[in-house]
């Protein structure tokens, strides 16, 4: 029996190697990725390695053992994602594994914003699978926000759609973190987590955290959807993915990412990371 985390080359996969390593031995956990290189650092650390592409079924045979748990990271090609994520969980059914935890979405079908479907229908199948299943449903990140601070800093202005509404998001290693914890813990088979940081904050609170932070006068623009879109466009974001952050926004102003049930510190045994903390680390990281 092996701990495995499939996408575990991407930003949440290392981060949850990494929780894993403090808790278990190397020869005991799985990657697998896509691409073998990306990989070789995990290989020299004496983790196992198995190279499978979701939108390849046939690379998953192999993939996975009986009794494995299993931490399925959802894929990021938006429009293929339940082909890719059914290939997935039909490879651990065959396998029998024993757990299979799947990074889904903070209010599963009661999220109704497009990124949220594809999630939802995981979910859906992955329930009728018959596999013991662990729902992680994730909250936003903090860093979803910090990782554009450069760009916020250049036009002097946080942009977006969200309105007054509020957004319980956590640190990215928060996350990776409980996903450690259910894999290496007991009784999680057939569980739901609704997991999102303590505390949920609108934009423009954001905004004046960040203009506290810098020492400069950072207001929040809140911009009609179609000009929120446009704008991302023309930064060069692909137009299918301005349009579901634009919808993800809409959705926060519904108030669909603002829940605060204290699951996820309840799996950490801890508070969740300050946006604040977040903030101050990410300002670190750019350049002077």
């Amino acid at each position: 029996m092996s701990i495995v985390v499939t996408g575990a080359t991407g930003a949440l996969g290392r981060l949850v190697i990494e929780e894993l390593l403090k808790r278990t031995a190397p020869d005991e956990i799985v990657s697998v990725a896509r691409d073998r290189a990306k990989a070789a650092g995990l290989a020299a650390r004496g983790i196992g390695v198995e190279i499978a592409d979701y939108s390849r079924p046939e690379t998953l045979q192999g993939a996975f053992a009986s009794g494995d748990r299993v931490l399925f990271i959802s894929g990021n090609e938006a429009g293929r994602r339940l082909t890719q994520h059914r290939a997935v969980i039909d490879a651990a059914r065959e396998a029998g594994v024993a757990l299979l935890a799947y990074t889904s979405v903070l209010g599963g079908p009661s999220a109704t914003f497009s990124i949220a479907e594809e999630h939802v229908a995981t979910e859906q199948a992955l329930l009728a699978s018959g596999v013991p299943y662990c729902l992680l449903r994730n909250g936003w990140y903090h860093e979803n926000y910090t990782g554009t601070l450069a760009a916020t800093l250049r036009t002097g202005a946080v942009v977006g759609s969200a309105g007054e509404g509020r957004v319980a998001t956590a640190a990215r290693r928060d996350y990776a973190e409980a996903a450690a914890v259910v894999l290496t813990g007991s009784g999680h088979e057939n569980t739901v987590y609704e997991l999102s940081g303590d505390t949920a904050w609108t934009m423009a609170e954001y905004a004046a955290e960040v203009s506290r932070q810098t020492g400069r006068q950072i207001p929040y623009r809140d911009l009609p959807q179609e000009r929120y879109v446009a704008l991302m466009v023309e930064a060069g974001v692909p137009a299918l993915g301005a349009q579901m952050v634009a919808d993800a926004d809409a959705g926060i102003a519904r108030g669909e990412l603002a829940a605060t049930p204290g699951e996820l510190s309840g799996l950490l045994g801890r508070p969740t990371t300050p946006l604040a903390e977040a903030i101050t680390e990410a300002l670190k990281e750019l350049p002077v």
